[in-house]
Formats: structure tokens, C-alpha cells, sequence
């Protein structure tokens, strides 16, 4: 569930996604039995990538909730969350990378076997992936206020 809500960043949508992943996995059960965590993460990747292949991807909510009164400095899970919303902004696929390799901790080879794409792809994705991350706004504000308290 994990992996299919860092994908989503939606828990309906990861609920759906992991459901329609483990409903595949049900006909090769047997086969897998043994070992069913790779083989269900790879139909969690490629029914994910075939998700954000379509043309609609279904609405999309632009309004943003008010702040609350008062609201406090950046503590450590506001940083998380400025994590996430800036994961949100990347791309589908430089987001499962990144979820891929430092998430779910696997290797190149074995992120760029579950993506179907070469392990260079991996790297530059990465790379990319990487480089937006470090510019975004709201984690260059976290920063600069880690670095006041400093």
C-alpha cells in the first residue's frame, strides 16, 4: 500500500491501485506464492504507468485549502509534507523513479527492469528528478530556515 500511495499520492487512488495489482496477481497466485512481493510490485509499476499513459487522468482539484489562523513555523512532518507536495510536482515517471530507487531502496538494474526502460533511463530520470527537487521552492525555503537555526 505503501508503494502504490508514494506513486498516487492518493489514498483512493493507491487503494484502487494496489486492488487491481493483487486482483492480476490472483491468477498466477500459485506461481508466485513463495515470493509474491517483486512480481506484485511490478504489476503496482506497470498499472501505474499505464495510468499515467492515458490522456485523462480524471479531475484535478486546483483550489487550495485556507491556511489555519496562526499557523506555527516548519516543523519536521510540515517538511515531510513540503516533501511530498514537491514529489507531486515532478513528473509520473521521474516520481517512480525517485519512489523506486529511494523509497523501495532498489538498484538501477532492478528499478530499470520494473519500468521497462534502461538502466541509463533510470540514471538521467534520476538525475532530473533530482535537480528539480533541489530548486523547488518549498523545499529552498525549508532549507534556508534549517540553515537560520543553524
Amino acid at each position: 500500500m505503501r508503494t502504490a500511495y508514494l506513486l498516487t499520492r492518493d489514498h483512493a487512488l493507491a487503494a484502487d491501485l494496489l486492488q487491481t495489482a493483487l486482483a492480476k496477481a490472483w491468477f498466477a497466485w500459485s506461481r508466485i506464492e513463495s515470493h509474491p512481493e517483486p512480481y506484485v510490485r511490478k504489476i503496482l509499476v506497470n498499472t501505474f504507468a499505464s495510468w499515467w499513459r492515458r490522456k485523462w487522468n480524471g479531475e484535478q482539484s486546483y483550489a487550495e485549502p485556507p491556511e489555519p489562523e496562526g499557523s506555527r513555523p516548519h516543523d519536521e512532518s510540515d517538511q515531510r509534507q513540503d516533501l511530498w507536495e514537491a514529489m507531486g510536482r515532478l513528473p509520473r515517471r521521474q516520481r517512480a523513479v525517485v519512489v523506486l530507487r529511494f523509497v523501495e531502496d532498489l538498484s538501477e538494474a532492478e528499478t530499470a527492469r520494473l519500468l521497462g526502460v534502461s538502466a541509463g533511463t533510470v540514471k538521467s530520470q534520476t538525475s532530473k528528478a533530482l535537480a528539480k527537487l533541489r530548486v523547488d521552492p518549498a523545499l529552498a525555503d525549508d532549507a534556508a530556515t534549517t540553515e537560520d537555526r543553524s
